[in-house]
């Protein structure tokens, strides 16, 4: 049986799971890369660094956003293609996909020459912590294209049915960079800047294989051709029209952490930063975690909406609701019982850092659940085309909800006032999104009755 038509056949439970584990270990390895250079920076270079480390995560965040929009964009519409049986569309949606990695990196490579230290100024780099920022981010945004292509195309990659390859890939650049971080940061001297030079060719190897996959390989469903670089405007308007939901929560996710370090600077000062560094590091496995589930959700989701499926489309949604759910509350029972070895994990033994960031982590981790339901139902309207819910979902967290709470809280709670705004977002964007879902889940029940009839 083909890995196309398995997913309108397979049991649910054993397609998520063969589909999610290799999503998770595929989004925990891209979140290792930035976690190991913290580990390495902040243990063996010093909490300046990783504070200047910290001052870049808005800009690492616009990335992902840039990688969202364009990787979960075209990933949709792979899935929803290749359910309707429209393989010429589907690769289509690849080649445009590679076409616009493509041209977005050339113009980050540009903006970032000519704009780094404006931003990185703006974002709350001081005069301590200018440098270690610059350097790390000088590479990195020199070689972006590597950056996108490693963690944008693996979206694809799921979407055709290779996710245990897409994982394989992931694994293997990952352990590229933990073994070239200690040799280019100490051995070599090389300090920060080592660090992103790991991360850059552990990408470039990655991207490598991505290309060879698309191009060469007989187990992809989907190829690369070079006709099909050239950007067609209905294909592109597609690829926005889903992956804006995913953009737009990373691009306000960056301006909210700019928004923090700048607060942060003026109540606690460059530890204050440097502990939201970590705090932002730890939450990001577990959002990686997550998010694992919701891209192994997604094809399956795809495929079955194309295919008419509604049943198999609102059983996958409450297993992967379940499971996310369930990772969530285990994240937080960790981070309320183990935060200082969590913590600690990163900090060179700075008292400072280490009683602002498990303070931090425990508030910020408290209703974790109620999120981990959020991002899951944000993604699923995402999966079926119908993407302007996912937007209100994730502008409501990410700015109706967040800018206020952010202007009143730390004037009344200083940095308290700043961890606050998450578990309180996290309750209220709960209950839109379980709005939305119920009244999406009658809508699907009827049109799976109709379709019988």
């Amino acid at each position: 049986m083909s890995k196309l038509k398995r997913m309108e056949t397979e049991k649910i439970s054993k397609l998520l799971i063969e589909f999610s584990i290799p999503a998770i270990v595929g989004s925990l390895v891209f979140a290792l890369y930035n976690i190991v250079d913290r580990m390495f920076i902040g243990k063996g270079i010093g909490a300046y660094a990783m504070t200047g480390l910290s001052i870049t995560f808005p800009i690492f965040t616009l990335y992902i956003a840039i990688g969202m929009l364009i990787g979960q964009g075209g990933g949709s519409i792979v899935s929803i293609k290749l359910g309707e049986g429209k393989k010429d569309e589907a690769d289509k949606t690849l080649g445009n996909t590679v076409a616009l990695f493509t041209i977005s990196s050339i113009l980050l490579m540009i903006l970032g020459k000519i704009f780094l230290d404006d931003l990185l100024l703006l974002f709350g780099a001081t005069e301590k912590t200018l440098t270690y920022a610059r350097d790390y981010m000088s590479i990195i945004n020199l070689l972006v294209f590597f950056n996108f292509m490693a963690m944008g195309m693996n979206n694809l990659m799921r979407a055709e049915g290779s996710s245990k390859l897409a994982m394989k890939y992931m694994i293997t650049g990952a352990i590229i960079n933990v073994i070239l971080d200690p040799i280019l940061i100490f051995s070599l001297h090389m300090g920060i800047k080592g660090a992103a030079l790991a991360t850059a060719f552990a990408n470039m190897i990655v991207t490598i294989a991505v290309f060879y996959h698309f191009i060469y390989s007989k187990n992809s469903h989907i190829k690369l051709k070079k006709e099909n670089l050239i950007l067609e405007f209905q294909t592109v308007k597609e690829i926005f029209k889903i992956g804006v939901s995913p953009f737009i929560l990373q691009v306000t996710t960056s301006l909210v952490a700019v928004a923090c370090n700048k607060t942060l600077l003026t109540y606690g000062g460059d530890m204050a930063v440097g502990a939201m560094g970590i705090v932002n590091s730890i939450y990001m496995f577990m959002s990686m975690t997550i998010s694992g589930i919701r891209a192994g959700s997604q094809p399956i989701i795809g495929y079955n909406y194309g295919a008419g499926k509604f049943d198999r489309v609102t059983k996958t949604l409450k297993i992967s609701l379940i499971g996310s759910m369930l990772i969530a509350g285990f994240i937080t029972i960790l981070a309320f019982f183990k935060g200082e070895m969590l913590i600690n994990l990163f900090n060179d033994g700075n008292p400072d850092i280490l009683r602002i960031g498990v303070r931090g982590l425990k508030i910020c981790l408290s209703l974790a659940t109620l999120n981990a339901f959020y991002v899951i139902g944000a993604n699923y309207f995402q999966s079926i085309n119908q993407a302007m819910k996912s937007v209100v979902l994730n502008l409501t967290r990410q700015v109706v909800l967040f800018v206020p709470l952010f202007i009143i809280l730390p004037r009344y709670y200083g940095i308290d006032g700043i961890w606050l705004i998450w578990p309180i977002s996290d309750i209220l964007v709960f209950l839109f999104t379980g709005y939305f879902l119920r009244k999406n889940l009658k809508e699907l029940k009827v049109r799976q009755v109709q379709s019988i009839i």
